[in-house]
């Protein structure tokens, strides 16, 4: 089974049902499961789910999507960053700083 399916924050109910389909809707907000995915995602890849969905929720979908294409864009190729591996998905390029948040 994909690991995708398996995602209870994925699947969470609240989201399935929800108008936009992200967290920030819910009363629970962030939740326990999502404040530990946070935490995690924070320690190794210093990036936040929480602060993302905030972003998104002030600023709009297109806006955050804007922002993060220029973020995690590769100085080297213009290709993408690969935020699990720190490198560039196109050349190679590893930007140890291209994790850092702006």
């Amino acid at each position: 089974m994909p690991h995708l399916a398996r995602c209870k924050i994925r699947n969470c109910g609240y989201i399935k049902e929800s108008k936009s389909g992200f967290c920030y809707e819910c009363e629970e907000y962030p939740c326990k499961r999502l404040k530990h995915l946070d935490k995690r995602y924070r320690l190794r890849y210093a990036m936040s789910m929480i602060e993302n969905l905030d972003s998104i929720e002030e600023a709009g979908l297109e806006a955050f999507v804007e922002h993060e294409k220029s973020r995690w864009r590769c100085a080297e190729c213009g290709g993408v960053i690969n935020v699990h591996r720190g490198r560039c998905s196109s050349c190679g390029y590893s930007r140890i700083d291209s994790r850092v948040a702006d």
